[in-house]
């Protein structure tokens, strides 16, 4: 059932990422992990929703989303860049296949972090964090979305990986099937996946080169 909903809230994280806060609808339920569809109403836009992960907590008292813009698709996020408070959106949802399923390994590239980042908070709430390693790649250190939340949530093993750049301190290069078995140790462990299609097949296919089997790994796929 779609319900509406008003933004309260903008504020930027990256150079091209934005927190967008709205009010939580009655009733509305969702899980760690899921996803809903947003169309902002407006003429030429009511009937283009995209799919968006909530990263607020299901005990919340707002709903947040994290929401990366590309300006080169011409497209809702980039329109999202520009969006003032007061704007009606429609939410329709949730919706998704990530879901928290244990601790282990979350594999995530740019955007595709999101869904982890509810998945994460929740368990640090839970102190719960232990066992969970967060391994992101990201094209420049800039590009990192809640370095700080990540550096500094305590139980919470982090590699920060760099196509593009060098940083100290930081990994440069792609993950590949050697930088998992360098960076893994438990293959029998859970093992999430967010990222382009291309990415999540890659790491899926290296997770399994490894020995990890399939019934071990969570992906976006079935959205």
């Amino acid at each position: 059932m779609p319900h509406t909903l008003t933004l309260r809230e903008v504020a930027p994280l990256t150079h091209d990422t934005n927190r967008y806060v709205f009010g939580r609808p009655a009733n509305f339920d969702f899980e760690p992990g899921q996803a809903a569809e947003l169309a902002i109403c407006r003429d030429g836009w009511r009937d283009a929703p995209r799919p968006f992960t909530f990263t607020s907590l299901p005990d919340d008292d707002q709903l947040e989303f994290v929401i990366k813009s590309y300006p080169e698709k011409d497209g809702v996020t980039e329109e999202l860049a520009d969006i003032e408070p007061g704007t009606v959106f429609e939410l329709d949802g949730p919706f998704g296949a990530i879901e928290d399923k244990g601790a282990g390994v979350f594999l995530a590239a740019g955007a595709g972090v999101t869904p982890f980042i509810a998945i994460l908070r929740n368990r640090a709430r839970q102190g719960a964090v232990d066992g969970c390693h967060l391994i992101y790649s990201n094209t420049c250190a800039k590009d990192i979305i809640l370095r700080h939340e990540w550096d500094q949530m305590d139980g919470l093993s982090v590699d920060h990986v760099l196509s593009d750049e060098q940083v100290d301190g930081l990994h440069h290069g792609e993950v590949d099937t050697a930088f998992l078995r360098e960076h893994v140790s438990d293959t029998d462990q859970m093992f999430y996946i967010c990222g382009p299609q291309a990415y999540v097949d890659a790491m899926r296919d290296g997770l399994q080169e490894i020995g990890v089997k399939t019934d071990k790994i969570v992906t976006e796929d079935g959205w």
